[in-house]
């Protein structure tokens, strides 16, 4: 009996620890997800929207959970032989895009107490939908191996699939989240055949292993591994809308009920960023001649596409504020690119200049989904047309939306969409593309033009007639109401104390 016992003393355990503390986030937001699925078994019809209330509670009570992880120093499911290699990380690169990821489910939740009520949507599926998109999408930032990482997408897309056709009989609701699935689902089978390529070279999914083994491919396997790569970021880049992915876009955000437009605006694209993020500057690292050059003509085209398309949109056309929102999430998208590319020539650092951008962005643009979403409860057709005399008919609201426009578009007093737009054009600057901060110039100028149309139309007097076709005025519910203050003072502090955003483009945020 000796000898065994000797042997087993000197085995390594391969029972892994978990720290509970550093995946609470994510848990609580599944829990709370399968709690309100429970629920709604129980719950009678008329006490159906406490549901929501639930789902809001759950995602304040993750968002703060966040406050103990923030020296960013934990790391759970680790290899037992190589310590370093974990497949959950709570780095300050984690925690931040988390933040990202549950305050902007917040927000969409509270926009969506409403809707769900009102367009009589079913109210335990809808919420348990957003949660456990909302769960797979707080998991992506923290994966740090392509298994765990291709899971967390998909937890955060195909619920997503299932919430843009949440409106039963819409003609418009369904094409979308038809359009959105299969294209979806393609780019994902195309990330899984990259992922298995990479496998089959280094014999590793954790990021780390990948990146140390990709230094080193024999001759042989070379174009295996390029080939892996680069169908790899497909998925991701997807995600993010980048051109030539971005084709389901307009089309996806018109028939989705409009919280969940402004959630696959922040919230999905912030998913398809992260991805991206992770996977090439920290797991191919070594080809980063291939998806530098590749990602940087993704920016131009993307950037350069969205908003010429946003600048051609008809203010008299249905659905045209929704259809401008949209191209101009797609330009963004283009801005956000840039640093990631920028990291293929000067390094990792570059890309605090991403985050940086996408938490403006995240809060400007979900203020501006909000504000739509008040309008189109007494104009459904949402039309840019619509918006004129705003100022005359809800001041607050008005005041709210110039301001996230003026943020958009980089002009005072939106400081923080200047101060984030500087950061992205020196990442280009001093990775020496050139030419792209050229084109984002340019870009820059031309959006410009339609932000600050819509912007004036606010504070224009209202047509004659215009409201024929228009519900009487309600008063706003309160918890757009909440939603529109929420992303206004979010917007408001960054742009009089820019340096809480801005010091993530200053440093790193993954351990050395």
């Amino acid at each position: 009996m000796t000898a065994p016992t000797a042997l087993a003393a000197d085995t390594p355990s391969l029972v892994q620890s978990v720290d509970w503390l550093a995946i609470a986030p994510v848990v609580v937001t599944a829990a709370v997800a399968l709690a309100v699925l429970v629920a709604d078994l129980f719950v009678p019809e008329r006490r159906k929207p406490v549901l929501g209330w639930i789902s809001v509670a759950g995602l304040a009570a993750a968002t703060v959970l966040l406050l103990p992880l923030r020296a960013g120093d934990r790391a759970t499911f680790c290899l037992t032989g190589d310590p370093g290699a974990c497949s959950y990380t709570a780095d300050h690169f984690a925690l931040v895009v988390q933040f990202l990821v549950l305050a902007g489910a917040l927000v969409t939740a509270l926009l969506s107490v409403t809707v769900v009520r009102e367009a009589r949507m079913p109210a335990g599926e809808y919420w348990f939908l957003l949660l456990s998109s909302a769960a797979g999408a707080a998991l992506l930032p923290a994966a740090r191996d392509l298994a765990t990482l291709i899971v967390a997408l998909e937890v955060a897309s195909l619920p997503a699939f299932a919430l843009v056709g949440m409106r039963r009989g819409d003609r418009l609701s369904s094409e979308a989240a038809l359009k959105f699935f299969l294209s979806s689902v393609t780019a994902t089978a195309v990330s899984l055949m990259g992922i298995s390529f990479v496998y089959a070279v280094t014999g590793s999914l954790h990021l780390t292993q990948v990146a140390g083994r990709l230094e080193d491919v024999p001759g042989q396997l070379d174009t295996l591994a390029m080939a892996g790569v680069a169908l790899t970021l497909v998925g991701f880049a997807f995600k993010t809308a980048a051109v030539p992915f971005h084709f389901w876009v307009p089309d996806t955000y018109v028939g989705a009920p409009l919280p969940v437009a402004g959630y696959l605006s922040v919230i999905g694209k912030a998913v398809g960023f992260t991805g991206l993020i992770l996977v090439t500057v920290i797991a191919f690292p070594a080809y980063s001649d291939i998806w530098g050059p590749a990602l940087a003509v993704l920016a131009a085209l993307t950037m350069t596409l969205g908003n010429t398309a946003a600048l051609r949109q008809s203010a008299d056309r249905a659905h045209s504020a929704v259809r401008l929102l949209a191209w101009s999430s797609v330009g963004q998208a283009g801005y956000l690119l840039v640093p990631i590319a920028a990291a293929a020539y000067t390094g990792r650092d570059q890309i605090g200049s991403t985050v940086a951008y996408a938490l403006m962005y995240a809060a400007v643009n979900l203020g501006a989904f909000a504000v739509a979403a008040l309008v189109a409860r007494t104009k459904p057709l949402n039309r840019i047309a619509d918006y004129r005399g705003l100022y005359a008919e809800r001041p607050l609201a008005a005041l709210s939306l110039a301001f996230f426009l003026l943020c958009l578009a980089g002009l005072p007093p939106g400081l923080i969409g200047l101060f984030a737009k500087v950061t992205v054009f020196r990442s280009a600057v001093d990775a020496g593309l050139g030419w792209l901060a050229v084109v984002m110039a340019v870009n820059v100028v031309v959006a410009l033009y339609y932000y600050l149309r819509w912007t004036a139309l606010l504070f224009r007097p209202a047509q004659e007639g215009a409201g024929e076709e228009s519900a009487p005025r309600t008063k706003a519910p309160r918890p757009v109401t909440a939603a529109i203050a929420l992303t206004a003072v979010t917007a408001l502090v960054l742009s009089g104390a820019p340096q809480l955003v801005l010091r993530f483009a200053a440093g790193t945020l993954f351990p050395q």
